[in-house]
């Protein structure tokens, strides 16, 4: 498993009865989480004194009880500041155990010595863009959500990236692809980060099973002659990490690179266990 080891500003203190109990900063906050079914003892004083609980409904969704927890506050992972907000459903703003992926990538780019220009699609509030873009990337970063966009702004404005060659767009990602390679636009580096179920800006249906292969297949005529990275991420437990290289092993065949995948995961603090928390799929190209 890839594991997000490298916190400091973020930690899952425990994990219990279909929660995990999480630091963010100065905050704790109790949130559901589907793998976790087991039941063990709630050792942690802060299980009985979080800052926030979002309870889950029976009948889908849920809602956040609040107890004391500012409207906004920040987090740190090396030198990005992120923006956070309890908001709907049970997101923060921000999936911490993605920081695997953004020291992966963040590596190649700096390693590469040369020009690289990332896609990012579904790319939410912008850790991926931010990461990408302080390792030295041009980032176009896509979202079909104008408020992730704007948000997304506000993070690279608080990590001193403002100034960066980032492409923030309002758009469905497949279109947006699909309008690329009729544009002849190339790009070293792709990452998605789709939804398991989701709706464009013009009510586009997206569900991940029916569309991903086709998207990455897409997205792969969009590599130039040089290309460095391509990564895939899924929240999908259907979606095995070996599901996610075969397709892009069938996708990229003509392009050879190397591909690897795996579960990624956080680790918790009161077992020395990792919680699983999703898949990702990686191809890359040698650094020459």
């Amino acid at each position: 498993m890839w594991t997000a080891d490298q916190w400091n500003d973020y930690e899952v203190l425990d994990t219990s009865s279909g929660e995990k109990l999480e630091r963010w900063g100065d905050y704790t906050l109790i949130r559901p989480d589907p793998q976790v079914i087991w039941n063990t003892k709630k050792k942690d004083p802060h299980w009985k004194h979080p800052n926030a609980h979002y309870h889950r409904s029976r009948k889908g969704g849920g809602e956040w009880e609040f107890f004391d927890l500012p409207e906004q506050w920040t987090i740190r992972y090396r030198d990005l500041t992120f923006q956070l907000k309890p908001f709907s459903f049970k997101h923060t703003g921000l999936f911490p155990e993605q920081a695997v992926n953004w020291d992966w990538f963040s590596d190649l780019i700096r390693r590469a010595d040369r020009p690289v220009r990332v896609l990012n699609l579904f790319a939410y509030t912008g850790g991926a863009t931010l990461a990408a873009a302080a390792a030295g990337a041009q980032v176009t970063h896509v979202d079909a959500s104008k408020g992730m966009v704007h948000w997304a702004k506000e993070n690279a404005e608080c990590s001193g990236l403002s100034d960066r060659p980032v492409r923030w767009l309002v758009d469905d990602c497949t279109r947006f692809v699909e309008r690329e390679i009729r544009r002849g636009r190339q790009y070293e580096a792709v990452i998605m980060d789709p939804p398991s179920y989701g709706r464009g800006p013009k009510g586009e249906i997206w569900k991940i099973e029916d569309c991903i292969f086709e998207l990455i297949g897409l997205a792969a005529k969009l590599l130039s002659d040089q290309p460095l990275f391509f990564l895939v991420n899924s929240y999908t437990t259907g979606l095995a990490p070996s599901v996610l290289a075969y397709m892009m092993r069938t996708a990229l065949a003509d392009r050879g690179g190397r591909v690897e995948s795996s579960e990624i995961g956080l680790p918790v603090r009161s077992t020395g266990l990792v919680l699983p928390c999703g898949a990702s799929g990686r191809c890359s190209w040698e650094v020459s």
